[in-house]
């Protein structure tokens, strides 16, 4: 294994006598680092851009976007799915995260899990990978095994593939579609990926979770309609997003909530279309959950 030609490994020569600067000093260079990864990020947003393409389509045929990763990059890729359902009212199986050594490598590394290749293979079996599906590859070095073995099982049964890593010419770019590529450079303590990696891995999943969301119709305006209202927070934030979407009071944001039966996109359809809650679902089946669509 070679990584002197990565530059998640190599040395920041901003940082080489960390250990000795003062807590002030080290937290402005950190802060002054972050600030180019959103910059990094922006020389690959037409990347980007074809990879949310990519998932649209997928959900539009009944897909599913599938990360898979280990270590650090593994748990972003489980935390952003999760986000999904809440945010989005998305079912758990739509967007999905592996990451290699299973679910108990969120707490704890798992010896030796992201070397093996064939355990991605049995991990996508296991959810019934099918070519409907895109499978997106997260590795900060761009090299694990565990990604590039899952890649190449995505690729077998006719999966879309992409990737994100944090070094160009990237391993795992080779085995992708539509790769991406952020290179943020050498981290302030040197091969900890959990930093600049990490923040631009979870700026592009970000993007891709957020857009493809927006681009089947969960989002109206800039408000998220389809929010799972399951708990007090949450209640109050879908009146409010329906008070928003249909400038009504709060009263009747609360009653339309209710003979929703709490779908909020729901609501606010009956609302702005002045229809009852048959009418407005047959509203949205026709548009394809798009609010807008029912309003002209």
């Amino acid at each position: 294994m070679n990584l002197t030609n990565l530059t998640t490994e190599t040395r920041n020569q901003r940082t080489l006598n960390l250990d000795q600067m003062s807590i002030q000093d080290i937290l402005s260079i950190m802060n002054e680092e972050d600030q180019t990864v959103p910059q990094a990020i922006k020389q690959s947003l037409p990347q980007i851009e074809a990879v949310v393409t990519k998932i649209i389509e997928a959900f539009n045929q009944n897909g599913r976007l599938i990360y898979i990763g280990a270590g650090t990059s593994g748990r972003l890729g489980i935390l952003d799915a999760a986000e999904c359902v809440p945010t989005f009212g998305t079912e758990p199986e739509m967007v999905q995260g592996l990451i290699a050594g299973g679910m108990s490598a969120m707490t704890v590394a798992v010896e030796g899990a992201e070397d093996s290749q064939t355990l991605a293979k049995e991990d996508l079996a296991a959810i019934q990978l099918t070519n409907k599906d895109i499978v997106v590859g997260i590795a900060a070095s761009g090299r694990t095994p565990y990604v590039i073995g899952g890649l190449t099982y995505a690729t077998e049964i006719g999966a879309e593939t992409a990737t994100i890593s944090c070094n160009t010419n990237a391993a795992i770019s080779k085995f992708a579609n539509y790769p991406i590529e952020v290179e943020v450079g050498p981290e302030i303590l040197t091969g900890s990926t959990r930093l600049k990696s990490g923040t631009a891995q979870k700026l592009v999943l970000n993007m891709l979770s957020t857009v493809s969301m927006i681009g089947i119709g969960k989002v109206y305006k800039n408000l998220m309609v389809d929010v799972k209202p399951t708990n007090e927070k949450l209640v109050e934030r879908a009146k409010r997003i329906i008070m928003e979407a249909t400038d009504c009071s709060y009263e009747t944001a609360s009653e339309t909530f209710i003979l929703a039966n709490e779908d909020v996109k729901l609501a606010i359809v009956m609302i702005l279309t002045n229809s009852n809650q048959e009418t407005a679902a047959a509203q949205l089946v026709k548009s394809h959950g798009f609010v807008r669509n029912t309003l002209n």
